[in-house]
């Protein structure tokens, strides 16, 4: 029998007890917790790429990233051609601010593990929108946001030389609501490492109000840290939770394997 449990008290929930992650009945279940609990969890699955993509698709449509449907994030360049770039994943961030139209899911499996450091954490932006002051609320209702690959890239190379900011700007720039109005009627803030000013404010209060809002956010009651076993199958909404690698050794053997669900829902 399939059970469940929540990670944490606002996000997230664990299954136990899954022998076919294809059934039709899971796949609902899993469905229901990406939309009100934003991230799952299945300990010990050990899928391989087949299997991983099989209940990708049982999800939604997968996206072939630079022609690869299963992605492999490492930060060790023996392991990952994208090693240099996945460092900015130790920073908090919505995948695919660069589009009109963000990944709805990300899988990922575990293949190894870091000795040391290497968890993945991450923050519920609904909840985090739904429990601000109705004043804060009202205050950032009507702002707008604009990401760029350069500030991402930034808090990880302060310094930049001339070829890597041409390098990065040629990723255009992204303007977009602070608060996303979801078509189901709820709200969820659109912050993280991408989210260069927003647009007409003063540069050092906007840059404040971003940094408030994102340790408002990934604050302890509206978060889950999850620390990597083996073959373990971890699934997020995207569109609602926020997520970071804790920093691990550049020449650990750590190694997930990653797809990604094509969204279909806009920043509105």
């Amino acid at each position: 029998m399939i059970e469940s449990k929540a990670l944490s008290p606002a996000l997230g929930v664990e299954f136990t007890g899954v022998t076919d992650p294809l059934e039709e009945s899971f796949v609902h279940r899993c469905v229901e917790a990406l939309k009100w609990r934003g991230v799952l969890l299945v300990r010990g699955l050990h899928l391989d790429d087949g299997q991983q993509l099989a209940f990708s698709r049982r999800l939604g449509e997968v996206v072939a990233l630079r022609g690869q449907e299963i992605f492999p994030i490492s930060v060790n360049p023996a392991k990952s051609k994208s090693a240099k770039y996945l460092k900015g994943a130790f920073f908090w961030h919505l995948d695919g601010t660069s589009d009109d139209i963000p990944i709805k899911a990300t899988t990922l499996t575990a293949r190894h593990v870091a000795t040391a450091g290497g968890g993945t954490e991450f923050a519920g932006t609904y909840a985090a929108y739904e429990n601000l002051p109705e004043k804060d609320r009202e205050r950032y209702d009507d702002l707008r946001v604009v990401h760029t690959f350069e500030a991402a890239q930034r808090l990880v190379h302060p310094d930049p030389t001339e070829q890597e900011l041409a390098a990065w700007r040629t990723q255009p720039a992204h303007e977009m609501p602070l608060v996303w109005r979801r078509r189901d009627g709820r709200r969820s803030l659109v912050i993280g490492a991408t989210a260069d000013h927003v647009v007409g404010m003063d540069p050092g209060d906007s840059r404040a109000l971003l940094d408030e809002l994102l340790d408002w956010t990934t604050q302890e009651r509206f978060r889950y840290t999850h620390d990597w076993e083996v073959g373990d199958l971890v699934v997020w909404d995207n569109t609602g939770v926020l997520h970071r690698a804790l920093p691990y050794d550049e020449n650990s053997e750590r190694l997930l394997h990653r797809t990604t669900i094509v969204g279909d829902e806009a920043f509105a």
